[in-house]
């Protein structure tokens, strides 16, 4: 941090959120390639989790790329940017007090290790969104694979860019091997524990 900056602890502070939701704040950081799914299991998990009076908030990359990072390309440095700029976004919000749903490739895996020392190990919760290359090319929805390997898109991820997948990730989500709902409660479940944990540590400790 620059000599110059000072970082002010305001009075109101993330704790003081949590308890006020009913709820932890969390990070559930989805990776996977272009296809997997992730968009959609992160629309579903919102869904739920809104259902159950969770407060959340999906960031996801088109949509980051078409505002925050619409200044950034598709070469390592811009992916790695693009994944710290997000990184710190969804800290922040998390300290607002969400539970933050992160839909990106992320194909590195120290970028994700950058992730999360950013956001913090105890709020992050890794989903790997693993789809086999060969389904997320059937399933093309943006038409994207087709042109990557006509040579079009240059730097396309699982194609002519590298996909490290994670290795140990707090959830692993095969979609095309289950159905969307089972996909989206195996995700569920696994959150509700944790935030049930959190309403009773709130009760205990607020």
């Amino acid at each position: 941090m620059n000599k110059h900056i000072t970082f002010h602890n305001h009075k109101v502070n993330q704790r003081d959120r949590n308890k006020m939701n009913g709820h932890k704040s969390l990070v559930i950081w989805m990776s996977g390639l272009s296809g997997s799914g992730k968009s959609t299991l992160a629309g579903d998990v919102e869904q739920a989790l809104w259902e159950k009076g969770i407060r959340t908030y999906i960031l996801d990359g088109d949509n980051i790329r078409s505002g925050l990072n619409n200044d950034l390309d598709f070469s390592d440095e811009g992916r790695q940017e693009n994944i710290r700029r997000i990184s710190e976004v969804a800290s922040l919000m998390c300290d607002a007090g969400m539970v933050v749903i992160s839909a990106f490739i992320s194909p590195f895996k120290s970028d994700r290790e950058k992730a999360k020392a950013i956001i913090g190990d105890d709020q992050f919760i890794e989903v790997f969104v693993n789809t086999p290359l060969e389904v997320c090319e059937q399933r093309d929805p943006k038409g994207l694979y087709k042109k990557a390997r006509a040579g079009v898109i240059p730097n396309f991820t699982g194609i002519s860019s590298t996909f490290e997948a994670p290795e140990n990730a707090d959830i692993e989500v095969r979609n095309h091997l289950n159905s969307r709902y089972s996909s989206c409660q195996q995700v569920v479940n696994f959150i509700e524990d944790r935030i049930v944990e959190s309403k009773n540590y709130i009760v205990q400790h607020g």
